[in-house]
């Protein structure tokens, strides 16, 4: 079996993109990691399946899963690339609003040309549930002190802050001042995988330029560090708003690039802005499933 893709990639945020309109997605998690090895696969951040939507008010489905082949709720500039596969597709118009239903709930989506695309975020979710917490922290419902279980390094020393809100998927947001400081590359996977987490998060270290920029990195929990995240850029946007650090417009520069992010405080929803490019296509012969290897 050979499988037909799409290689694409939001300001270097990259996936594999799979029409499955027609034909159910099929791919298990050992088929995914294979996929996803960038010296014997194809590789990705993110995969992105396009199906048929599940919910009437929308016009498609998208499934996303992670590098080491676990599922994911949301993914910023997948759902960017998505909006331009169905454009190329001839499924989405120019200036047209579209529902797309991801896995944690429908978005819309307009695409501002072939390659710009406009995403309706939803509100953020500040609730520790929403985010998998194992605790409520005690000072505040959504900014907790990283202290137990904390990684030895300059960061842990200080014992940073860390805002936690879900976009969809759940994020842990620390102000620092250098984004260069070497124990980001122990402290994120270890934040990543902290116990707080039930289910693991997106770490992301955010330095603030001013009240309208903002410089970021972010450890994707399944994916490691990626040249951008789209719901990383919206969580760091909106745990500086609600601390009253930011306007209701900021610019967020990644290492891929630079995002778009709107939002008008609570009640309103976030909107983010960005591109998506496509990279290739191809086809990749499919190794046997794990039930059939072990069978």
């Amino acid at each position: 079996m050979r499988l037909t893709f799409s290689k694409m990639h939001g300001i270097g945020n990259d996936f594999v993109v799979l029409d499955c309109r027609n034909d159910a997605f099929a791919l298990d998690e050992t088929q995914i990691r294979a996929l996803a090895d960038r010296h014997t696969g194809v590789g990705f951040d993110q995969l992105l399946s396009v199906e048929p939507a599940r919910d009437r008010s929308c016009a498609f489905y998208y499934g996303i899963w992670n590098a080491d082949g676990s599922p994911s709720g949301q993914c910023g500039n997948g759902v960017r690339c998505v909006a331009a596969w169905l454009h190329r597709a001839g499924a989405l118009a120019i200036g047209e609003d579209v529902r797309l239903e991801s896995p944690s709930g429908p978005v819309t989506v307009r695409l501002l040309s072939a390659n710009e695309v406009t995403v309706d975020m939803g509100e953020p979710d500040f609730e520790p549930v929403a985010s998998g917490m194992a605790f409520v922290p005690a000072a505040d419902r959504y900014i907790f002190t990283m202290t137990p279980g904390s990684p030895p390094g300059p960061l842990a020393g200080s014992a940073p802050e860390a805002g936690v809100v879900s976009m969809g998927n759940p994020h842990a947001v620390v102000l620092i001042d250098d984004l260069a400081d070497p124990s980001l590359a122990v402290f994120g996977p270890a934040m990543s995988t902290h116990e707080h987490f039930a289910h693991g998060a997106n770490i992301g270290f955010v330095r603030q330029r001013d009240r309208a920029h903002l410089q970021l990195r972010v450890h994707e929990r399944g994916a490691g560090w990626t040249q951008a995240c789209g719901t990383g850029a919206c969580a760091a946007m909106a745990v500086l708003h609600r601390r009253g650090d930011v306007d209701n417009r900021v610019h967020v520069q990644l290492p891929g690039g630079t995002l778009r992010i709107d939002w008008a405080g609570p009640g309103h929803t976030l909107w983010m802005t960005g591109p998506a490019a496509f990279a290739f296509e191809g086809t990749w012969p499919v190794p046997a499933s794990s039930d059939e290897t072990a069978g």
